[in-house]
């Protein structure tokens, strides 16, 4: 006697799972122009890569011992290859029951995220699901405490693989937290929104009306809040951004990222650095044309590009190794680093440390943002932390010191230890602060009492200005060398591969700083 009535009942089950939420709810799901949990997972995984785990998981309905339907848990989970490598893939099913946890089977997702670990893969959500919802109590009969931390794996994951989420829908209560316990994490515009609590929940506490797009919309999380890094115009976008972060990890903290050949000759001069940065300190530059200048063409891969503008983060390549890369954006507050700024370069700084890639920072910066708002919201604090997560770095850092570089938020470019190095290009000016505001209040009395108080002033700042010649810093070794412009990345290229033996001394978790969402 075999196992066939048993080999079809498999075959049987598989099939009714696949019909998700059923034709209507598939129906009205896709007509807001959303894939289907299905369709996302094969668009995402390599071509026949997706392998099903817990596909017969869900409620079942019988009668007489036979199977007559199923609701499918709305949580699939499923190891795939993605660009040839393996990762562990979470995906959340909007047509069953909105995605909320009364439509989910609970071990799930936790068993997903604790094989991540254990098989030490990187691990991608899916997400496009509600939170909680009043009908699990009418189901179990009982109100139930929220767990917390304790039995939540989603942070243990930060600090051991890489992390990804993509927002495809309307997301709240805890996926929404899980979209932000994230290394990386991505939005879908127009058609996706991410919020702590929807509409009807904000009625209900705070007695307004408000619309989902209005609460959790791309301009709300990514240009405003920071809660998501980057937005993507269809979810196929999203999937390749996913990709490309992913190319630039390792595939845990135990390991080293990939070399990939990118054809960009190490020993490129290029010639246009030698005057990109403009002589007129009020004049602005493109940021952007100096890292394709430096780093590898076509590597950059920004991320949160429209939060904390004053600076840009990203990830790209030099000489095929991977980096994390920062530069000061003159052309938002003039470079200044404001509140969200710093909290971007410091989560930036703690996911290069986690993932041993080295740090290219191409400094410009003017110092920490002043005014009554910036002390309001927080710059002090912000910027103290930034000060303490970069000090506490261990991953290979090359500094550039590209134009001005003043203050407490200036010395974030040095560090006292490990491995680093520092050269300026001669457009550099420094100090603790800047003359021209220094020089009033320095020089104050001795202006008011001149005859000429202007030209007074002219023949102080002259005088001053002569002292801030990068030359005269580096004749006293203040700064370690001033280079063409054009010398920058065959430097460059040359201390990220020394660097390589030092970053796999560094491999594996558990040192300083970790990274936080």
């Amino acid at each position: 006697m075999d196992w066939l009535p048993e080999i079809e009942e498999i075959a049987r089950r598989r099939a009714l799972a696949k019909g998700m939420g059923g034709p209507e709810n598939v129906a009205r799901h896709k007509a807001r122009g959303k894939l289907t949990v299905r369709e996302r997972l094969d668009a995402f995984a390599d071509a026949g890569t997706f392998e099903e785990i817990g596909s017969l998981a869900g409620s079942a309905t019988y009668q007489d011992g036979r199977i007559t339907a199923i609701t499918p848990s709305n949580t699939l989970i499923g190891l795939c290859q993605v660009d040839g490598r393996r990762v562990m893939v979470n995906a959340g099913d909007f047509t069953v029951r909105g995605g909320a946890s009364d439509g989910a089977v609970a071990r799930k997702g936790m068993w997903s995220e604790q094989m991540a670990i254990e098989w030490r893969i990187p691990f991608v959500r899916l997400l496009d699901a509600a939170g909680g919802s009043v009908r699990t109590f009418e189901k179990l009969g009982h109100t139930y405490l929220p767990t917390g931390p304790g039995f939540d794996v989603s942070p243990h994951l930060l600090e051991a693989v890489p992390t990804v989420a993509a927002v495809l829908g309307s997301v709240a209560g805890l996926p929404a937290v899980q979209a932000v316990m994230a290394h990386f994490n991505v939005m879908v515009k127009d058609t996706s929104q991410v919020f702590v609590g929807g509409p009807p929940v904000v009625k209900a506490a705070l007695g307004q009306d408000i619309t989902k797009e209005e609460l959790g919309n791309e301009q709300v999380q990514a240009y405003e809040g920071g809660a998501i890094d980057n937005v993507a115009e269809t979810e196929l976008e999203a999937f390749a951004m996913i990709r490309r972060f992913l190319g630039f990890m390792p595939a845990n903290v135990w390991e080293l990222p990939a070399r990939a050949e990118t054809g960009d000759s190490p020993d490129r001069r290029e010639a246009s650095l030698a005057g990109i940065i403009p002589r007129d300190p009020k004049k602005i530059y493109n940021p952007r044309a100096v890292l394709d200048a430096v780093l590898d063409r076509g590597s950059v891969f920004e991320i949160a590009p429209f939060h904390g503008r004053s600076r840009i983060t990203a990830l790209a390549r030099v000489a095929g190794y991977p980096v994390g890369v920062m530069i000061n954006n003159c052309r938002y507050l003039g470079g200044s680093m404001d509140v969200a700024a710093a909290e971007k370069a410091t989560r930036f700084v703690e996911l290069c440390e986690t993932f041993h890639l080295p740090i290219v920072y191409f400094a410009d910066e003017p110092g920490f943002m002043v005014g009554l708002e910036s002390e309001k919201r927080g710059m002090l604090r912000a910027g103290a932390r930034f000060h303490a997560v970069m000090a506490s770095t261990r991953t290979p850092w090359f500094t550039f010191i590209i134009r001005q570089i003043f203050g407490v938020a200036g010395g974030c470019h040095i560090r006292l230890s490990g491995m680093y190095r520092r050269v300026a290009w001669p457009s550099g000016n420094w100090g603790s602060m800047h003359i021209e505001g220094g020089a009033d209040a320095a020089y104050r009395r001795e202006i008011e009492a001149a005859p000429d108080p202007a030209a007074k002033r002219r023949e102080i700042m002259a005088r001053l200005n002569e002292l801030a010649s990068p030359f005269r810093t580096a004749e006293t070794f203040g700064v370690e060398e001033i280079i063409d412009p054009r010398e920058s990345r065959p430097l460059l290229c040359q201390f990220v591969a020394a660097a390589q033996p030092v970053l796999r001394q560094q491999t594996g978790p558990g040192h300083a700083p970790r990274f936080r969402p």
